[in-house]
């Protein structure tokens, strides 16, 4: 039946029309921004998830950000203390240079001074957009953005790499130990700090002379072990080796006397105070004198940690003396580690040139340990970087995967449906010209 109110036919071409178009809208939509998922109304699950990818990407872009600065202010903190260690170095060889006699030693110590002012400027300048991590004024851990850490719940937290910062001041303040004044309550109290082989140690008020010797160690292969009997805050213990062969600057040796001091702290033991005679007098005889002559120092293990045994390996005896005082005050450093004993040492001296042979090893490795920290810290965040940056590609490549048009298949679609949209036009029209067939019939 045909009808001039109803057209079904042209009903059925409009919405068939209709339909082409809006698919045609959303190709072409699709082309024009490149997503297959623009807005919520596209499809919103998917469209949520990529927006908080989105973010995550933001905040990954700042983390980077936040990992070149951190990498920056570390990089100048390592060089930094690379240059410091080099110049500790070079302080070192003075130093040894300080223990062979006939030597300018003043000579020596104004470059040591020079030495130590270069490191002060090194320090000073270790600095990147205003931080410094080596100067000692602050002891608070730097703490570097390196990651966001998403939960399942969604929540978020941030991580980070913690820079602990390090000491290498030169203006650290510190005191030189001061052998003590006062005497032992008697000679059994004396021994009773110190002992060389017997009841043999002398008081304070004595000076060794080159001939009141309280023991000597016999050539060719004699030993004689210091025993640490007592000890408490400002026991001052010393030790002097005479008739030693000490190298001389240009060849060849001569006998000469080096002087070993200790002064306790409050916190150390008899081992402790073994062991540090123990290393001025091996930093001694490797400095100073020929592996030929054969001099060593040893100290004992468990329950003997309280002796050292030099052990006298060349022809000639050595004498030996030795001291105990009380009152004494113990040298003292920064808590933090910084450089401030290089202010102490002056190798004018024999005794100033042993204790800064003693000390500079300590000096050297705090320097050491302070590079490699900050190149450990420099080498985690290069990998985090790296890290970083490849984990924001792969969240950009899952979010296109979501929510970008596949191109070839738009274009492909489009010139399908333009002409799907040409037949439905031509549908619609034919469809509509259909009513006018039944004029025909009235005439």
């Amino acid at each position: 039946m045909s009808s001039i109110l109803t057209n079904n036919g042209a009903m059925v071409a409009l919405q068939t029309l209709k339909s082409i178009n809006s698919d045609l809208s959303t190709t072409q939509s699709q082309i024009s921004t490149g997503k297959s998922v623009a807005s919520a109304k596209d499809n919103a699950s998917v469209w949520a998830i990529s927006k908080v990818m989105e973010s995550d990407v933001k905040g990954f872009q700042a983390i980077s950000d936040s990992l070149a600065l951190g990498q920056s202010s570390v990089a100048v903190a390592a060089n930094a203390a690379e240059t410091v260690t080099d110049l500790l170095t070079d302080i070192k060889g003075k130093i040894v240079a300080a223990q062979e006699e006939n030597v300018d030693r003043e000579k020596i110590q104004t470059d040591i001074t020079a030495l130590t002012e270069q490191i002060d400027s090194v320090v000073k300048a270790a600095q990147f957009n205003g931080l410094n991590l080596i100067d000692g004024s602050s002891e608070d851990v730097m703490k570097v953005l390196s990651s966001l850490d998403r939960s399942a719940s969604g929540e978020v937290k941030g991580s980070h790499i913690e820079v602990g910062r390090k000491n290498l001041s030169v203006s650290t303040p510190t005191t030189s130990a001061s052998f003590g004044g006062g005497n032992p309550a008697d000679q059994a109290a004396a021994d009773d700090m110190i002992q060389a082989g017997g009841d043999n140690t002398d008081f304070a008020a004595t000076t060794y002379d080159g001939s009141n010797e309280t023991s000597t160690i016999t050539g060719s292969g004699g030993t004689l072990t210091f025993t640490i009997g007592e000890v408490q805050d400002g026991s001052s213990y010393r030790v002097i080796l005479d008739d030693v062969n000490v190298n001389v600057a240009g060849g060849g040796t001569t006998t000469g006397a080096r002087t070993f001091e200790y002064v306790a702290s409050a916190t150390d033991g008899t081992a402790d105070v073994a062991k540090n005679l123990m290393n001025q007098i091996n930093a001694f005889f490797g400095a100073a004198t020929n592996a030929t002559d054969g001099y060593e120092v040893a100290q004992g293990t468990g329950t003997n940690a309280n002796q050292l045994t030099v052990t006298n390996g060349s022809a000639t005896d050595i004498k030996v003396f030795t001291q105990a005082a009380t009152g004494g005050t113990a040298g003292s450093s920064a808590s933090s580690g910084g450089l401030g004993a290089l202010s102490n040492i002056d190798v004018t001296s024999d005794s100033g040139a042993t204790g800064a042979l003693a000390a500079i090893d300590g000096l050297i490795s705090q320097s050491i340990d302070a590079a490699a920290a900050f190149g450990s810290a420099q080498s985690r965040m290069e990998t985090q970087t790296s890290f970083v940056a490849n984990l924001t590609d792969s969240l950009k490549s899952g979010i296109g995967a979501m929510v970008d048009a596949d191109m070839e298949e738009a274009s492909a679609r489009l010139q399908a449906l333009q002409v799907q949209q040409q037949l439905g036009v031509q549908s619609l029209s034919i469809a509509n010209q259909a009513p006018q067939s039944i004029l025909s019939l009235f005439r």
